[in-house]
């Protein structure tokens, strides 16, 4: 599918987008890989966080309550995902800045954020729009700064690659292979980033989700760039 015309809605259909939390929390361990996800971020008070493909915000969302101090921007082409999302954010005291647009085409300035987060979206992208999406939170991020993902990763078996099946009968063959495909780690290295690795398989009844984490190439060491509001 080319993002730049159109977007896979959540579950796949407008139609099943207000059941997208309860489906996501039954099937897919959501809190144990959110969680894990933040944790592998290690995300510091004051940094500038960007989320992308934010569906109804639930990581944007625990990831400022977990660190008040941050500034979290969270984007997502679906409106009626967004309007959820804000919802949840005001109904939590969360102090997030959603905002519509394209993974493919960021509307942020080169350089703005420390850590880009996604969870559950690269899978919805035919693999041009991977690379472009992978290229442009390259681009966003400070020297540096962190990449990191949760997605359906590549089978461990027969039993996981059964269970997979049901995702991509829902969201697409075409755009969910790379996935199984273990693909992701050589995405995000095309893209320049560096240190890229499979973090952490988490089970699911869906399938795996593997937790990916990369860094952008900077002139000075340290683990994490600093920085205030752009």
């Amino acid at each position: 599918m080319d993002e730049a015309k159109s977007f896979t809605p959540a579950l796949g259909f407008r139609v099943l987008t207000p059941l997208y939390d309860r489906v996501v929390a039954l099937t897919t361990r959501e809190r144990t890989f959110k969680r894990a996800l933040l944790d592998q971020a290690a995300i510091e008070p004051g940094q500038q966080v960007l989320d992308v493909g934010c569906g109804t915000g639930t990581l944007a969302i625990a990831a400022q309550l977990r660190q008040p101090g941050l500034h979290v921007s969270a984007l997502d082409a679906d409106p009626a995902v967004l309007a959820i999302a804000v919802r949840k954010a005001r109904r939590a005291g969360a102090d997030i800045a959603f905002d519509l647009g394209r993974s493919s085409n960021l509307p942020y300035a080169d350089e703005r954020f420390d850590c880009v987060l996604s969870s559950l979206f690269f899978h919805h992208l035919s693999w041009g729009d991977k690379v472009l999406t992978a290229r442009q939170m390259h681009r966003v991020l400070r020297p540096a700064g962190e990449l990191h993902v949760a997605d359906w990763g590549r089978a461990g078996g027969l039993l996981s690659r059964s269970a997979f099946l049901a995702v991509q009968l829902l969201d697409g063959f075409d755009t969910t292979s790379d996935n199984v495909a273990g693909r992701l780690p050589e995405l995000f290295g095309t893209a320049g980033f560096r240190q890229v690795e499979e973090a952490r398989r988490i089970p699911t009844a869906l399938g795996i989700v593997s937790l990916y984490r990369a860094v952008k190439g900077a002139s000075t060491p340290g683990r994490h760039s600093h920085g205030g509001a752009a």
